[in-house]
């Protein structure tokens, strides 16, 4: 909500300024649509024909993230802290082939089933579980985890913000294709010379609308948008890195609680539970083997 709020406190100030200045809004209505159809439109090619299609579907995602931010919030963080605790105790006290029943089926699994928000979610499932499966099968080295897991994080994050990038590369061209609209405006001004000062006054003030709407269009929608979602992305990494330093800690022989306090440091400060927080949420947890 605060976005679409933020937008409209935009789009008031902006125009109303103008009309409160005595500006003619009927100029800019009139353009607009004329403006935004070539402006728009060349936008939208050029977006299409820079990026693969795979990213191009993906700019509703883009458009979701900034809209509604990061997807995890406190207890989805609380919640992946518990059940790494879980697994950490279960591999604690039973040995890693006790895991293996969780991470073949997770659907299934007792221990991902509490966590419903976490289990939705493929790559945290998918980080989990091939990583303790890699363990079960003797790569138990800190550091070489800690390196898989890095590029595994890091691939599926540029991948994720590719989008975010795409729409921060249209913000970029939008003022200089809003030149091109208001070049053509122009151009069609000049052909009528002969008319009277008040109509050409009227077709210069439209054709300059184009160079307002790339302007406008690039650093007051597209290109705020486009920042919100990476800033989104980049805090749902956060995460994944938490499952990162969580299993690294453990196999560097950590105590599960331990374990958890190391990847609660991860946790963006605004989400962040406090040490007793998790104390008493991880009381409560029962290992189920």
């Amino acid at each position: 909500m605060a976005v679409i709020g933020g937008l409209i406190f935009i789009f008031a100030c902006v125009f109303g300024s103008y009309i409160m200045s005595g500006g003619k809004i009927e100029i800019v209505l009139e353009a607009a649509p004329h403006e935004l159809m070539a402006i728009g439109g060349a936008a939208i090619g050029a977006l299409v024909v820079a990026n693969k299609m795979n990213v191009v579907k993906k700019l509703g995602s883009a458009f979701k993230k900034a809209l509604k931010g990061p997807q995890w919030k406190k207890q989805d963080y609380k919640d992946i802290l518990c059940l790494l605790f879980l697994l950490c105790k279960l591999m604690k006290s039973k040995g890693l082939i006790a895991v293996e029943q969780h991470i073949e089926k997770p659907e299934e699994s007792s221990l991902f089933k509490q966590f419903p928000s976490i289990l939705h979610d493929h790559f945290s499932v998918d980080l989990i579980c091939d990583t303790l499966r890699s363990m079960t099968m003797g790569m138990e080295n800190p550091h070489q985890v800690e390196d898989v897991l890095e590029k595994k994080i890091e691939k599926h994050h540029h991948e994720a913000v590719k989008p975010a990038g795409a729409l921060a590369g249209m913000a970029e061209g939008l003022p200089a294709i809003g030149i091109v609209a208001a070049v053509l405006g122009v151009i069609k001004t000049m052909a009528s010379i002969n008319k009277p000062p008040e109509i050409l006054g009227q077709m210069i003030g439209g054709a300059l609308v184009g160079t307002f709407m790339g302007v406008f269009l690039s650093y007051c929608v597209v290109g705020p948008l486009a920042g919100k979602a990476t800033q989104s992305l980049d805090e749902e990494q956060q995460l994944y890195f938490i499952i990162r330093d969580v299993l690294v800690a453990h196999l560097k022989g950590a105590a599960p609680q331990i374990s958890m306090e190391v990847g609660r440091g991860n946790i963006p400060t605004h989400y962040q539970p406090t040490f007793q927080e998790m104390e008493e949420a991880s009381s409560t947890l029962k290992v189920e083997g």
